[in-house]
């Protein structure tokens, strides 16, 4: 088989399995809570983690829930160009490859909510008194975790092709003019 069919399966299982993965718990949390039930289902864990049903009209900690229809459009998008621009990944970065499926699954699993609901499904609920209280979703997490890989490889990349150029060679400062060799004609 060619390499183009390695490289979409590659993007495509990815997102698959992020997608089946993010949607699958958030069919479980659907059947089994109630909006704003929250269970603990590690007790060691009990104020620090919990399963808790939420609707996200809104981005990342809920924030700017106007503009929900707004966020929807974005994903969408986000979709399309992920997948208009997958070509241009570089021959052999599987990493990139990967974390771009990781991040389409990640953006289809939050639009889907949208489109279906008109808001994005949450249920896993972390704690740090004092700090933050946040409820998040696969899907949410598979989004960060692929920025995350894409900018690691990217700083990887970037390191890579300094460390192949040679250093510039130290040129001679030309005379000041104040300072310099003056000629008279």
């Amino acid at each position: 088989m060619n390499r183009m069919f390695w490289y979409w399966l590659a993007l495509l299982g990815a997102a698959l399995a992020v997608f089946a993965l993010d949607q699958l718990a958030k069919g479980w949390v659907l059947t089994n809570l109630a909006f704003g039930q929250s269970v603990t289902p590690i007790p060691a864990l009990e104020g620090y983690f919990a399963l808790t049903l939420s609707a996200n009209k809104g981005a990342a900690f809920s924030l700017l829930p106007q503009f929900g229809d707004i966020f929807l459009i974005i994903a969408l998008v986000m979709i399309v160009g992920i997948l208009l621009f997958y070509h241009r990944t570089p021959s052999g970065h599987w990493l990139e490859r990967i974390a771009l499926g990781i991040l389409l699954g990640g953006v289809c699993g939050n639009a889907l909510d949208r489109l279906r609901f008109g808001y994005v499904i949450d249920w896993f609920h972390v704690r740090l008194p004092g700090v933050v209280s946040n409820v998040s979703n696969f899907a949410d997490h598979a989004i960060v975790l692929s920025i995350m890989i894409l900018l690691v490889a990217q700083w990887r990349q970037e390191q890579k092709h300094a460390s192949k150029t040679p250093p510039a060679q130290s040129q001679p400062n030309p005379p000041s003019e104040s300072g310099g060799e003056q000629s008279s004609a």
